[in-house]
């Protein structure tokens, strides 16, 4: 079992940076793929990034390559989300999740979710 927190959003103006913290419980968190993603309100929830167990992977979505990037740190059962250059089209609930196996980006392939953080983008 895995509790996952997520703290760090907020309201920013665009062009603006946040980052994203996720803390999870348990001794396990270094065997788990890591992932962000997020949902708008009216859409579905979406896939920002994944980060391989030993950090050593990273993947991001088309709509944030350049912008966002994700890491983690094993030693403090934590993984991060980097958001630079904020768009509006940014705005959503931002989950982080922990999955074993699966693809990287698919909502099915995480096994845990946290409650989600607002972040807002404005013009």
């Amino acid at each position: 079992q895995v509790q996952l927190v997520e703290s760090g959003g907020g309201l920013v103006q665009a062009g603006g940076s946040l980052r994203l913290s996720c803390a999870a419980s348990g001794r396990t968190f270094s065997s788990y793929r890591m992932g962000w993603f997020r949902q708008a309100p009216g859409k579905e929830r979406e896939f920002v990034a994944a980060i391989r167990r030993s950090g050593a992977g990273t993947y991001t979505a088309d709509s944030v390559k350049g912008r966002f990037a994700i890491s983690r740190d094993n030693a403090k059962n934590t993984v991060y989300l980097q958001m630079n250059n904020l768009k509006t089209e940014d705005t959503a609930v931002y989950y982080c999740a922990a999955g074993i196996g699966g693809y990287f980006s698919s909502i099915n392939a995480y096994d845990y979710w946290g409650q989600g953080t607002q972040v807002t983008v404005s013009s």
